[in-house]
């Protein structure tokens, strides 16, 4: 009975997915302008030394799957966002996308004076891009700005004290001993941000923004586009191409069609299905790096019948994930057992989840619902996720569960289920520090309830003394150790469902040059041009 209803699942997937392809058309763009002009040694045909000249263009387009939801670093700091104010901000620390080692950068140095005491010095020189001087007061301004919003405590409230000592000198005190501090200071939503311009326009801020960062803001059409001009007077130097802009494509199919016909340089988050046909492409290249990204079903522990424990567990049971990997992404990464992937510090499997649906309806009679029951799981605009949802929403109704989708904008998604309106969503979460303690935090810990992360409203002080002891020791062995206990405690309390783990995949032009892709999925842009 089980491998017929793969096959029939399987089916109906298959035809899904070509439906959604056959609906999606694109115009090629227009021709940007000239930008610079390069030289290559290259030889003649007689062997000598020669130089090519190579024109780039003075702009370059990307795609990407939703909207930003606030310019403000310390309160927009879903991914979307993130790809694009990243090249907007600087943080003290960041990681090279590359080596994964972190390195300095408004920070030009620092120095652990003991276990909760660090001193930062303030690289000197660096300008906002309203011409003004970054400073260690900006610094402190920034971080006590980012542990005092909702949206991104939880990256940098470890922090107890943040002292100016002198125009170019910082020293951060930890409320206790936290070992991940250098990687969380590289976590965007930890920008710093101009003291003065914010105080004097904090609501404007959201929408104008001034940073430090390699680009500045010029202009954001909402649901549509933002576009960004190169700073000269950057730290490190002027970015590569003059121009950038991001355009709001929901469709995955459809991005890779404005790839193929020229009208981005380089789309976001391709999908599965349309792997080969960028590989098989002379004129565009792809580029991977192994995900530290969990996909996931949260439950709203604050509603009914969500707050019965059977009817989660028959839920976990309920899902093929699996089959969901075979078909949603094409085999493209691998069943999830918990809510951070194998690559980051700190990840114990639990064990597989069983996918066992005689036992869920088992459950679900237990907790009083074997007729089942009626419900409905929320997903942002984004196809690969819709089509997740529409093969769990099969998988539910085997067991008697009539869920019904709903599909709405990126942002209004995040603003109602921050307020816990919703009874299931399905979530995307990365583990930007590649540290356990950035995901187990806020998906987990009580304090961290709505926007912070906490969708599931999960309250459980066992969690929390887990996940606080992980947090405030250094000893790598003993947190492991924590975090496997915690794996297995959360997998019994089943509020969230993992579904998969899959790879961080960027298309590009084969004009590209320089680009490096983020195994966070925040790609910076100030190396990268496009040829002509």
């Amino acid at each position: 009975m089980r491998e017929y209803g793969r096959k029939v699942m399987a089916l109906f997937l298959a035809v899904t997915m070509a439906f959604s392809m056959a609906a999606c058309g694109g115009e090629k763009g227009s021709t940007e302008k000239e930008n610079t002009t390069a030289t290559a040694d290259s030889k003649d045909e007689n062997g000598e030394s020669a130089t090519e000249a190579t024109s780039y263009k003075d702009t370059l387009i990307w795609g990407q799957g939703a909207d930003v939801t606030s310019m403000d670093p310390h309160q927009g700091k879903e991914t979307p966002s993130v790809e694009v104010t990243c090249n907007i901000f600087d943080t003290l620390t960041t990681i090279n996308s590359a080596t994964n080692e972190i390195e300095p950068q408004i920070a030009e140095s620092w120095e652990q004076k003991d276990d909760k005491t660090y001193v930062f010095k303030i690289r000197q020189g660096i300008k906002f891009h309203d011409g003004s001087d970054l400073t260690a007061e900006d610094v402190k301004f920034s971080l006590e700005r980012a542990i005092a919003s909702a949206a991104v405590s939880y990256v940098v409230d470890f922090i107890d004290t943040v002292e100016v000592n002198d125009d170019y000198t910082v020293t951060i005190t930890t409320k206790e001993p936290y070992a991940p501090i250098l990687r969380n200071l590289a976590v965007p939503f930890a920008a710093i941000v101009p003291k003065a311009v914010v105080e004097k326009d904090e609501e404007g801020f959201k929408t104008n923004p001034v940073g430090s960062g390699p680009y500045k803001f010029v202009e954001w059409k909402q649901g549509d586009s933002v576009k960004l001009e190169a700073f000269d007077d950057y730290y490190a130097g002027a970015p590569k191409t003059k121009y950038l802009e991001m355009k709001v494509i929901p469709e995955a199919a459809q991005r890779t069609i404005a790839l193929e016909t020229g009208e981005i340089d380089l789309a976001y988050d391709i999908i599965a299905n349309d792997l080969d046909k960028v590989k098989d492409n002379p004129d565009l290249q792809l580029f991977e790096a192994p995900s530290l990204s969990c996909y996931y079903i949260t439950m709203n522990m604050n509603k009914k019948p969500f707050d019965d424990e059977r009817v989660r567990e028959a839920i976990n049971l309920a899902i093929d994930r699996q089959l969901l990997v075979d078909t949603i992404i094409n085999g493209a990464g691998e069943p999830a057992d918990a809510i951070i992937a194998p690559d980051v510090f700190g990840y114990s499997s639990p064990g597989a989840y069983e996918y066992d649906p005689e036992k869920a309806k088992e459950l679900l009679a237990e907790a009083g619902y074997e007729d089942g029951f009626s419900t409905s799981i929320w997903v942002n605009d984004n196809q690969e996720r819709k089509e997740a949802c529409e093969a769990i929403q099969a998988m539910l109704a085997e067991i008697g569960i009539d869920c019904q989708i709903e599909v709405m904008e990126f942002g209004s998604f995040i603003e109602k289920t921050s307020s816990g309106e919703h009874d299931m969503a399905y979530f995307g979460w990365t583990t930007s520090t590649m540290d356990a303690d950035y995901t187990y935090y806020s998906l987990e810990h009580s304090s961290q309830q709505g926007a912070a992360g906490n969708r599931s409203f999960l309250n459980d002080s066992e969690v929390d003394k887990l996940i606080e002891e992980g947090r405030g020791i250094t000893d790598e062995d003993k947190r492991k150790e924590i975090y496997a206990d915690l794996a297995i405690k959360l997998k019994d309390i089943n509020n969230n469902a993992p579904i998969y783990y899959n790879n961080v995949v960027v298309g590009a032009s084969n004009k590209v040059e320089g680009f490096v892709i983020d195994p966070i999925g925040y790609h910076k842009l100030d190396t990268v041009m496009v040829a002509e």
